[in-house]
């Protein structure tokens, strides 16, 4: 990696999107993008995540031209219905009500620009098999507080392990950033060998 270029901005408040990011370099900054995210109930939920993930990146991107920015957003799809992060307690045994026993989707958009890259925007697709769930086991990983900021009322990486009985495809998509995609696009803008 070439020290003379300035440290990644990621576009994210998310621990684990930087925790994942440190796993391949430590050369980044945080700047949280202020850009609304709102869900178009119209359009599919990998569209979604791309838009999002873009705005995200074009907002903090603006006020640092010539940066290298990483912008991500995470969704859970069930039914092609975007399950977003809990809006309380109530919400997440509803949203793991849902997901008990069934398959279901985690897609992360991933959009980056700066020198040598231009109007990246992709996305990553995880399947997600979840046991068949009681009330009680339900509401005990609720009790925890854990799936109150995340997407589909879970992580992966955390006690919501115990929910799951298998999974397909990328594991950090799962977690929130797909390292399959953002490691190759590292490398294209130099920030890895």
């Amino acid at each position: 990696m070439s020290k003379t270029l300035p440290p990644i901005i990621l576009a994210s408040q998310s621990p684990r999107r930087r925790e994942l990011l440190k796993t391949l370099t430590s050369h980044f900054e945080v700047m949280v993008s202020e850009a609304e995210e709102i869900i178009d109930q119209k359009k599919s939920p990998i569209e979604n995540v791309q838009n999002l993930a873009e705005k995200k990146m074009v907002w903090v991107a603006k006020s640092n031209p010539g940066r290298f920015v990483i912008g991500a957003d995470t969704v859970v799809a069930f039914d092609d219905e975007i399950l977003g992060k809990p809006e309380d307690e109530k919400d997440a045994c509803r949203i793991l009500r849902l997901l008990s026993g069934n398959l279901h989707q985690v897609i992360t958009g991933v959009a980056a620009a700066g020198p040598g890259i231009n109007d990246f925007v992709q996305a990553e697709v995880s399947i997600v098999q979840f046991k068949t769930l009681t009330d009680d086991q339900i509401s005990d990983y609720v009790a925890t507080g854990e799936p109150m900021d995340k997407a589909g009322a879970y992580a992966i990486q955390g006690k919501g392990a115990e929910l799951i009985e298998s999974h397909k495809g990328s594991y950090s998509n799962i977690v929130g950033f797909p390292l399959e995609i953002v490691k190759p696009l590292l490398i294209r803008a130099g920030y890895l060998a």
